[in-house]
């Protein structure tokens, strides 16, 4: 039996980290070597998300000089629902550029997001384990997400979501996460301290496969 493989962490310049439990397979997979054709598709990718991220308002404020500069990304607790259905529409536009099936929120992966989100800013660091000594899988469990946990993403920054998927899409190993042809179901969730950083996560999954058993009885929908 060859060993499985272990966990992969990987942090960039940004202090943006992704995790995957296992060696990305499939089509993602074949992003990280850079090829001509390669290079369109991830071309390609970022042309759909500068689409998105125009369409977003960009909130500005005056300086004492007088100069216009981008204002702090202030958000609040009625404002989750409409971040993560941008992001996801955002995710969902780089998929379908890439061919893949698009990704739908799941409430249990969102609230595994949004108590990792939480707990970072506890510790003032962007990785991956908890303060309870948790790994992204373990907090998916106990979420409820009774599928398979495919990867986290997760950023210390004071950028938007869209400004946040773009940096991700930049690095190959959590564009991986991003483009996993595997992944059916996605979280998304942020936490602000009062000065305005923002400690961003994002969960993607798929559902178990069914049983033979399951799927030949009549009850099987």
């Amino acid at each position: 039996m060859p060993k499985a493989k272990p966990p992969q962490f990987f942090l960039d310049r940004s202090r943006r980290v992704g995790f995957a439990p296992a060696a990305q397979t499939g089509y993602a997979a074949k992003l990280t070597h850079y090829g001509f054709g390669t290079m369109r598709i991830f071309l390609l990718s970022l042309l759909a998300l500068f689409a998105i991220a125009a369409c977003a308002p960009q909130p500005m404020r005056v300086t004492d000089d007088g100069e216009r500069v981008p204002a702090i990304y202030r958000l609040s607790d009625s404002d989750t629902g409409r971040v993560q259905l941008r992001m996801r529409d955002g995710v969902n536009a780089l998929r379908e550029e890439n061919g893949l099936r698009p990704l739908e929120l799941d409430s249990r992966l969102n609230a595994a997001a949004a108590t990792h989100s939480r707990d970072m800013a506890v510790q003032q660091r962007p990785w991956h384990f908890g303060s309870d000594g948790s790994s992204p899988i373990e907090r998916v469990r106990r979420a409820g997400y009774e599928g398979r946990m495919l990867g986290e993403l997760i950023s210390e920054t004071y950028e938007t979501e869209l400004e946040t998927l773009t940096a991700w899409m930049s690095e190959a190993r959590t564009r991986n996460i991003i483009l996993d042809s595997r992944a059916r179901d996605m979280g998304f969730a942020f936490y602000q301290q009062d000065n305005g950083k923002l400690w961003w996560t994002m969960v993607t999954g798929a559902p178990q496969p069914r049983s033979v058993s399951e799927r030949d009885s009549p009850n099987a929908s």
